[in-house]
C-alpha cells in the first residue's frame, strides 16, 4: 500500500471508493459521495490534504481529506470523509490514511483537526472530545462523537464554536 496526494485523474476512482464505502441497499449513492463532490468545488478544499491509498496494482482503495473549517474566525481543519473500499476494510488502510493526513496537516502548521466519528476508533490517533479543549460542536447533541486532535502549532487559547465548510451543512 502506498499513501500519496490525490491527483486530478484520481477523482472518479475516489468518488467510487467513497460511494462503495458508505453504500447501503437503500442508498446506493450515499450522501458522503455527494459531500465529496460539493467540497471539491468550494473554497474550503485543500488539495494538499486530499490523500489516497493505493493497492498492489496501483488501484485506489482508500481516501481521506481535510478541508478548511473554523473555530470562531480562526482557520482549522475538518477531517472527512474517510473512505476505504469494503474489500480493503479492516486491513489498516484507514489507519494509514489518518496518520498520513495528520502528519501532512502538522507539517503545514495547522493547529488542530476536528471530526465527527466514533471515539472508540479515533481515540487511537489522539482525538479527544472537543469539549476537553473548550471547542463547541456545531450540534451539541453530538457529544463525545465530535472530536479534536491538536497538532504542534496548537495554542490552548484557541477556543470557541467549530464550523464545518458550507457543504457539510447540506448533509
Amino acid at each position: 500500500m502506498l499513501i500519496r496526494r490525490e491527483a486530478p485523474p484520481d477523482e472518479p476512482a475516489v468518488r467510487a471508493v467513497t460511494a462503495a464505502a458508505f453504500a447501503k441497499p437503500e442508498t446506493p449513492d450515499p450522501v458522503e459521495a455527494g459531500l465529496l463532490d460539493q467540497l471539491r468545488t468550494c473554497g474550503a478544499w485543500l488539495p494538499e490534504l486530499s490523500m489516497v491509498a493505493t493497492g498492489d496494482q496501483g488501484e485506489i482503495v482508500g481516501h481521506v481529506v481535510c478541508t478548511r473549517g473554523h473555530v470562531d474566525t480562526h482557520p482549522v481543519l475538518a477531517l472527512g470523509p474517510l473512505s476505504v473500499h469494503p474489500t480493503h476494510q479492516r486491513h489498516g488502510v484507514g489507519q494509514a490514511l489518518v496518520h498520513a493526513v495528520l502528519g501532512a496537516a502538522d507539517a503545514t502548521n495547522e493547529p488542530l483537526v476536528a471530526l465527527l466519528g466514533n471515539p472508540a476508533y479515533y481515540s487511537r490517533f489522539g482525538f479527544r472530545a472537543s469539549t476537553h479543549y473548550g471547542i463547541t460542536p456545531p450540534d451539541p447533541g453530538w457529544g463525545d462523537y465530535f472530536q479534536i486532535r491538536t497538532l504542534t502549532s496548537y495554542e490552548p487559547a484557541l477556543q470557541g464554536t467549530f464550523a464545518y465548510p458550507e457543504p457539510f451543512n447540506n448533509v
